[in-house]
């Protein structure tokens, strides 16, 4: 699973058939404290992910198992909003 944050939206007037009717989104990886990842990855939104918000995404075989993403060319699929991340103080340190 991925952490990452929804920074932008995705428009293809063509693409695969299966693909119609699904949201596109650009989401960039990010490390539990936030700080962003320097690239940038497309999403199938399978939860209804908004602007700026933290999502969690898979990616691989298990992307094709998310929601409306069976049988499709999906390489990663968003599967949940975070509302919030917090680590365990001693690994912190560590």
């Amino acid at each position: 699973m991925i952490l990452a944050r929804v920074v932008g939206n995705v428009v293809a007037t063509r693409k695969d058939p299966r693909l119609e009717g699904k949201k596109l989104l650009l989401i960039k990886p990010v490390s539990p404290e936030g700080k962003e990842d320097a690239n940038y990855v497309i999403a199938v939104d399978s939860v209804g992910a908004g602007a700026r918000e933290l999502v969690i995404a898979v990616s691989g075989s298990s992307a094709r198992m998310a929601e409306g993403c069976k049988d499709n060319p999906v390489d990663t699929a968003i599967i949940g909003i975070v509302d919030s991340v917090s680590l365990d103080e001693t690994r912190k340190k560590g």
